[in-house]
């Protein structure tokens, strides 16, 4: 059955399983949810660019270690972790002086 149809038919009974939880809307399903203590997401919603971003990511790590993230074994790919944008500056002006010069960003 495709997303769209679970949705519908979710949303369609009127209810839920639990009464607090709401009906489906937007890119919300609750029949996919999940209950999850150990997840944190940290974003600026206009994309701004900020130092505070990554101390902010890092505390949540922290605050996630009573769940194991923490990294701890390498095999698993547990996760645990920042995603963070790549530093074309950065990176342009070190090629730059080895005499390579880098594509746009997204090129």
């Amino acid at each position: 059955m495709s997303k769209e149809k679970r949705s519908a038919g979710f949303a369609g009974r009127g209810s839920t399983a639990d009464p607090g939880t709401p009906l489906a809307q937007g890119l919300y399903d609750p029949a996919l949810d999940k209950d999850s203590c150990g997840v944190g997401f940290i974003a600026d919603i206009k994309g701004r660019k900020s130092h505070q971003l990554i101390e902010d990511g890092l505390r949540i790590l922290c605050n996630l270690e009573h769940r194991g993230a923490v990294g701890a074994d390498p095999r698993m790919g547990d996760g645990a972790g920042i995603l963070v944008q790549m530093p074309h500056k950065f990176f342009a002006k070190k090629t730059a002086e080895l005499g390579i010069k880098l594509p746009k960003p997204g090129e």
